[in-house]
């Protein structure tokens, strides 16, 4: 697996969970949050973990944060200052922003700007978000309600030159293949047939509930 690197702002409960968690599962985490009391609490955890006011691009340029893959914006109780973090990062050409959200509208406001992910952590927790993260078979999840959600995923080894139908993917994995991602072109092929063929390679954009959808990732 690909060490990945990644800069976690805002370490309340959530950002900490993110914060820790990554760093368990082998990454190199740089945490960054203004509190310096908030920064101690994890700072025997992650590799680094710095004091500072991520609104200001001038403390981001210093803490080069454009040299890691990943950046998790966990300041969430302020749409602004989320807004403002994820502005920076995306203008210091951070390839990848996650964004913590407290409402619909805040969503909006943050992939509009740029975000290329928002989770509401109230129901995916920190620790389930950086699993996600660090498996690389997951290319992503979104987060529909409490307990529902679609995932794109890399289709299990034995999917390999079966049917849809020949699996009978609803009753035996309880999920719902609303399409399938092929070749170096992606190619989407929406709401495929039965006689949908899986091929090596294929992804799978799956709709079910959290602890089914999560399952297909585990096959």
């Amino acid at each position: 697996m690909h060490m990945k690197t990644f800069v976690v702002i805002g370490l309340g409960r959530f950002g900490s969970a993110v914060a820790t968690e990554l760093s368990s599962l082998g990454h190199e985490v740089l945490a960054v949050d203004e509190r310096e009391d908030n920064v101690q609490k994890v700072a025997d955890k992650v590799t680094h973990a710095v004091a500072g006011d991520a609104r200001d691009p001038a403390v981001l340029r210093a803490l080069g944060v454009r040299n890691y893959d990943c950046a998790v914006v966990a300041v969430g109780d302020d749409v602004g200052n989320s807004t403002l973090i994820t502005l920076n990062l995306k203008e210091l050409g951070m390839k990848r922003v996650i964004c913590k959200a407290q409402s619909h509208v805040h969503r909006k406001v943050l992939e509009k700007i740029g975000a290329d992910r928002v989770v509401f952590p109230e129901h995916e927790m920190g620790v389930k978000l950086a699993q996600g993260l660090s498996s690389s078979n997951v290319l992503n999840f979104i987060e529909l309600s409490d307990d529902f959600g679609i995932v794109e995923t890399q289709i299990p080894k034995e999917w390999r030159h079966r049917t849809i139908q020949e699996l009978n993917v609803r009753a035996n994995y309880k999920v719902t293949i609303i399409a399938v991602r092929r070749g170096e072109e992606e190619q989407l092929n929406i709401s495929p047939g039965g006689d949908f063929l899986l091929e090596p390679g294929d992804s799978i954009v799956a709709l079910g509930r959290t602890e089914d959808v999560n399952r297909l990732q585990d096959l």
